[in-house]
């Protein structure tokens, strides 16, 4: 096994290890630690001494009780992880968060209500108090990720707003830029084309080496690119926008991209297709055929256009989540349930799980593997690489 990383998956509330041999493309189950509530997300420290994980009983359209920010002290050897410092109660369901670059704030983003809060990080790790904001950040409509850029002066909110449903109309989605200093966030500007309308971005990345930011435009099922300034402020107008899906024309019902990360050399970027919609068949409730993979796309290195090269079958329903290993040489993602497709005249059961794919010299994936998940305890909602100190 690959001494430096692991591979963490949540099913519910258990957050299981798993140790990872790149030069196999294979995992070994480790430990599993239990969260207060379901798993949200997780985001190592820079030091990658600790791992701060939320939790919650809320999901869409619930709003839930139970809400905590977790610390862990991470084992630079095996990477099983201990409890650490007093948990911190949240006061919505935590969608998202994220550490700064400096390793002394925690963020989180809340989707309903919209909002963003900033804990400081004790110099042992540990969680500490909430920052105090301002009265009116403009939080947008359904955040869903908040990340500091690299000069760590500056954050962006994640909005995704909403389709139009039940009668309501559609939400505008928007990135929310701030200024960030000693934890306290401030309002910069709003992103988006024309009025947020058309436009429900879930997540973004940013290039290793260059001023390119990548975002995952859900709602459409897009792929935006963004010049960041060196004011920390995106400019307006992208810079490039691709279609995420193999087959854009035929679009079925619940349609979504997903995660987005870029490779560690800064030559590709990967996205994921989403769908779980079902339709009637005999009776039964299949799956739609809509597309689940991993979009795999080339980045121009004077540009930063990116274009599509591959999308690669996921063998899974909703690849919610995925990670890059350190080394670029691995993509392990994660479905989050299973569900009833069909294949031929047959119907079957299509097993949540991780997928293995090597990642090419040119950046495209093979598939090697997958490992059934028993979701029976809860979807398998987060999943992520962790380097070892």
């Amino acid at each position: 096994m690959t001494a430096n990383t692991v591979f963490c998956a949540s099913t519910g509330s258990q957050l299981t290890l798993f140790g990872v041999d790149v030069a196999e493309a294979a995992l070994e189950k480790r430990s599993t630690v239990v969260l207060p509530a379901n798993v949200q997300y997780a985001w190592p420290h820079p030091s990658k001494r600790y791992l701060y994980v939320v939790s919650s009983d809320g999901g869409p359209g619930v709003a839930g009780t139970t809400h905590v920010a977790n610390a862990f002290r991470i084992d630079p050897l095996s990477g099983s992880l201990q409890s650490h410092g007093e948990p911190q109660s949240l006061p919505s369901r935590p969608i998202h968060a994220s550490v700064d670059t400096s390793g002394e704030y925690l963020l989180t983003a809340y989707n309903a209500p919209s909002n963003v809060a900033v804990h400081r990080l004790n110099a042992d790790g540990s969680i500490g108090e909430a920052v105090r904001q301002a009265d009116k950040l403009d939080t947008g409509i359904y955040a869903h990720q908040i990340r500091t850029t690299r000069g760590n002066d500056a954050a962006i909110l994640v909005t995704r707003g909403n389709n139009a449903a039940d009668g309501k109309p559609e939400d505008p989605g928007a990135l929310k830029l701030f200024a960030f200093k000693h934890g306290a966030l401030t309002n910069l500007a709003s992103i988006a084309p024309g009025s947020g309308l058309g436009f429900g971005p879930r997540h973004l990345d940013f290039h290793p080496s260059e001023p390119w930011v990548y975002v995952s435009v859900e709602r459409q099922n897009k792929l935006y690119t963004y010049k960041l300034q060196s004011d920390g402020v995106l400019r307006r107008e992208a810079l490039f926008v691709k279609d995420t899906l193999a087959d854009p024309v035929n679009v079925k019902p619940g349609q979504g991209a997903g995660a987005i990360h870029v490779h560690p050399n800064g030559r590709f970027v990967y996205v994921t297709n989403r769908n779980q919609d079902e339709v009637d068949l005999q009776g039964r409730k299949v799956f739609n055929d809509g597309e689940n993979n991993v979009a795999v796309f080339a980045i121009d290195e004077k540009t930063g256009e990116p274009n599509l090269i591959q999308t690669v079958e996921g063998h899974g329903i909703q690849l919610r989540t995925f990670g890059i290993d350190p080394t670029g040489r691995l993509l392990l993602a994660a479905s989050i349930k299973p569900l009833l497709v069909r294949e031929g005249n047959a119907v079957k059961t299509l097993t949540a799980g991780i997928t293995v794919y090597r990642i090419n010299a040119d950046g495209t994936l093979a598939f090697v593997r997958k490992y059934d998940v028993d979701t029976g305890k809860g979807q398998q909602f987060w999943s992520g690489m962790v380097a070892l100190a």
